[in-house]
């Protein structure tokens, strides 16, 4: 039997006292007021740039940084937007979106935290949600409903902001037009000539609010021509896609708006390795515009989708803290333009 030597438990270190305000204002020589001001960003009073600087640098000297909490106690809110985690698998362009929204927030000082919350969801999340005493909240999706905006508003939340397909009374609403992607597909494929439309719909949760609405728009598209649509479940899964284009000839279909890009790429693939030619057989679009898309042989055709600005959704978050009383604002947003390459 070996034996693990034993070592000697370290000598704790003398536990180093947390830096306060009147440490940073003693060493920049300037009073707490300023400090206060400087670092929390006060537009009332007037500052030099010199005395700005010199706070700032012996802030990060001494390791200081606002205390939140003390500042929310003094302000009557706090500056916490809290963005619950997607419930639904979420792909470049959305996370995109996702970085340039905080980059704004955090430009109008506003701190944002991701919220994940295993197994619940709708007005049972925004309980937990609500714990965390946030001024604003952006939920993207769909499943919050009207007591769950009217609990976090209780709780002190002064805008409430959904991203979906549907507005919810009492929060303001970005209303993502996913039929419009589909409608863009389908008359893309059916000016090509295509008159047998695969759409794929994924198996994966939380994507039907998106699919549901892709899928109509195709139909919408094509009401009234001599083509037909056909719904293609599909895993993200190669196994799945393999199985799927081994029966594709029986399908006896011309062509396949495949959801988004990443669902075209899998799909596209697996057609190749059955001998299907694409666009001769088949043609194939996607939806987002991925760069990757466009590095394919052949070059996927797409759906560019234009979001809406994270600016924009920061200035409309800061504009309803501020006016916590007004009437919630509906934009409908979600722009949609085919982009035609090789693979169509």
């Amino acid at each position: 039997m070996v034996q693990i030597p034993k070592t000697p438990a370290p000598v704790s270190a003398v536990p180093r006292s947390v830096p306060t305000s009147a440490d940073v204002a003693r060493l920049a020589g300037v009073s707490r007021a300023t400090v206060s001001y400087v670092l929390n960003n006060t537009s009332a009073v007037r500052i030099s740039e010199p005395t700005r600087r010199r706070v700032h640098e012996a802030a990060k000297e001494l390791g200081y940084v606002p205390h939140a909490a003390a500042r929310s106690l003094r302000a009557g809110h706090s500056r916490m937007v809290l963005m619950p985690a997607p419930t639904f698998p979420v792909g470049p362009l959305y996370s995109q979106f996702i970085s340039e929204l905080q980059s704004a927030l955090g430009r109008l000082d506003y701190t944002v935290v991701q919220f994940g919350a295993v197994g619940a969801h709708g007005d049972e999340a925004a309980r937990a949600w609500a714990e965390l005493r946030p001024v604003a909240v952006l939920v993207p999706g769909t499943g919050l409903g009207p007591k769950g905006v009217a609990v976090l508003k209780r709780s002190g939340a002064r805008a409430v902001v959904t991203l979906g397909p549907e507005a919810v009374e009492g929060a303001h609403a970005l209303l993502m037009d996913h039929e419009a992607v589909g409608h863009s597909a389908g008359g893309h494929l059916y000016a090509r000539g295509r008159r047998r439309i695969g759409v794929v719909v994924p198996e994966e949760p939380g994507l039907d609010a998106f699919s549901t609405p892709r899928l109509e728009g195709v139909r919408r598209s094509l009401y009234g021509t001599d083509a037909t649509v056909t719904g293609l479940p599909l895993a993200y899964e190669e196994a799945a896609a393999a199985r799927l284009a081994a029966r594709w000839r029986a399908l006896d279909l011309d062509a396949v708006f495949a959801y988004n890009d990443e669902y075209a790429m899998l799909l596209m693939r697996a057609l190749q390795d059955e001998g299907v030619g694409i666009p001769e057989e088949t043609a194939v679009i996607g939806a987002d515009d991925l760069m990757l898309g466009r590095l394919l042989r052949p070059r996927l055709s797409t759906v560019h989708i234009e979001l809406p600005s994270g600016r924009d959704l920061a200035e409309l978050v800061d504009r309803a803290a501020r006016n916590p009383g007004a009437a919630p604002e509906t934009h409908t947003v979600l722009g949609a333009s085919v982009v035609h390459r090789d693979s169509s």
